[in-house]
């Protein structure tokens, strides 16, 4: 099962990414002020994961990628998939997974395992 990982981007705002069963980014939200606001974002897509909608690209390079839509508005963008299968495989790993997915916060950047 997948993973959602909490953790702040280098302008001190909050972010959080999907991680597949196997702990590779499958995508990335948008950034928020509040961590309050990522967790309360998190759960809503969790109850609401059957209402997501996937727009689906392929960049200039050749990669293809997705948009994340909930409620009609842009909620978070994947990664970058070298095939179209590659990419559904990744939708269909959020759908799947991510309504019993943990939430796992790393934004305090609080060392573990001490030296």
């Amino acid at each position: 099962m997948g993973a959602f990982v909490i953790s702040k981007r280098f302008n001190d705002e909050y972010k959080f990414v999907f991680t597949s069963r196997k702990g590779k980014a499958i995508f990335t939200s948008l950034s928020y002020e509040l961590k309050f606001e990522c967790e309360e974002d998190i759960e809503k897509f969790k109850l609401n994961i059957e209402s997501a909608d996937f727009l689906k690209f392929k960049s200039n390079n050749g990669k293809y990628f997705f948009k994340l839509l909930l409620s009609g508005e842009h909620f978070a963008t994947s990664r970058k998939y070298t095939t179209q299968l590659r990419l559904q495989k990744g939708i269909d790993e959020i759908v799947k997974y991510a309504s019993q997915s943990e939430i796992l916060d790393f934004s305090e950047n609080n060392f573990i395992f001490l030296d």
